[in-house]
C-alpha cells in the first residue's frame, strides 16, 4: 500500500491540512498509518475519493455528522436520500430567513407593532454608529463564535447599507461578514460574501484605502480554505501579499500579513 504525508495528500485532494486533522480527529477520515514517535499522519492513494468526496459535501454545506452518515451507507439509493433531504433542509432554511427578514424590516419600518410600541425610525447618524458598535462587537465575539456572531456581523453591514455608508463601508461589511462564516466552517456564504467584497474593492479603488484590495484577497483565501480548495486559497493568499507589499502604513501591513500567515498553508 503506498502512503503520503498528509501535506501531500492536502495538495492532491484539494483538502486543507486544518480539515484533515479535524477530520482525524471525529473519525470521518482516519489516516492510513500514523508514526508513534512523531505522530505524523499518512494517507493511502485508496483514501483519495473519500476525501474528495467530503470536500464535495462540505462545499454544500453539509453537516460532518450527515457526511458521515452518507459515507458509511456505501449506497447510491442512501446517497440520493441524503442529497435530498439536505437539499429540502437548506430550501427550508432558506424560507425560514426570508419570512424572518420581512418581518423584521416591517417591525424596523414601524409598519408593524410590539406590545403595541411602533420602531422609531433611526436617522443616518445612528445607523452609522450602529454599524461601527456591532462591527466592534463582532470581533470580540470571535473569540467565541457562534449565532450571536454572525447576526452581529449582518447587523453591522445592515446599518452601514441605512446610514449611507460609503462602497469602501460596504466592502468592509462583506469582508466581516466572509469572516465569520469561514469562522463557523460555512465555506459557500463564506466565498460569497469574500468575492462581493473584492467586487465592491475593485469598482471605486479610488474610494479604498490601500490595504483594502489586501484584505479581499486575504478574505478569499481563507474562504477556499475552509471549501477545501488549497489551491486557490494559495493563489489568493499570494495576490493577498502583493497586495500588503504595496501598503504605505507599516502598522496595515502588519495587521494583513498577520492574518495571511496564520492561513494554515
Amino acid at each position: 500500500m503506498q502512503l503520503m504525508p498528509i501535506g501531500r495528500f492536502s495538495r492532491l485532494t484539494g483538502v486543507g491540512v486544518k480539515a484533515l486533522r479535524h477530520y482525524d480527529e471525529v473519525g470521518l477520515l482516519v489516516p492510513a498509518a500514523v508514526d508513534e514517535e512523531t505522530g505524523y499522519r499518512f494517507y493511502s492513494t485508496d483514501q483519495v475519493d473519500r476525501a474528495e468526496a467530503i470536500r464535495l459535501l462540505r462545499r454544500l454545506d453539509m453537516p460532518l455528522e450527515e457526511i458521515r452518515a452518507t459515507l458509511a451507507a456505501d449506497d447510491p439509493v442512501a446517497l440520493r436520500d441524503a442529497l435530498v433531504s439536505h437539499q429540502r433542509q437548506i430550501a427550508s432554511r432558506e424560507s425560514e430567513l426570508r419570512a424572518s427578514r420581512g418581518k423584521l424590516q416591517r417591525l424596523i419600518d414601524g409598519r408593524e407593532t410590539i406590545m403595541g410600541m411602533r420602531s422609531e425610525s433611526l436617522q443616518a447618524e445612528d445607523h452609522r454608529r450602529l454599524g461601527i458598535d456591532l462591527y466592534n462587537r463582532t470581533w470580540t465575539l470571535m473569540d467565541s463564535p457562534g449565532e450571536e456572531m454572525l447576526h452581529c456581523a449582518h447587523a453591522s453591514a445592515y446599518h452601514w447599507m441605512q446610514g449611507g455608508g460609503t462602497t469602501a463601508n460596504r466592502a468592509r461589511s462583506e469582508w466581516l461578514c466572509s469572516r465569520v462564516y469561514s469562522i463557523l466552517g460555512r465555506p459557500e456564504p463564506a466565498l460569497q460574501h469574500a468575492q462581493r467584497c473584492l467586487e465592491l474593492v475593485e469598482s471605486a479603488p479610488e474610494e479604498m484605502e490601500d490595504w483594502d484590495l489586501a484584505g479581499a484577497y486575504e478574505a478569499l483565501a481563507r474562504a477556499h480554505l475552509v471549501a477545501g480548495d488549497a489551491q486557490d486559497a494559495r493563489r489568493f493568499c499570494e495576490l493577498g501579499r502583493e497586495a500588503t507589499a504595496k501598503s504605505a502604513n507599516p502598522e496595515d501591513r502588519k495587521h494583513i500579513e498577520a492574518d495571511l500567515d496564520a492561513l494554515p498553508l
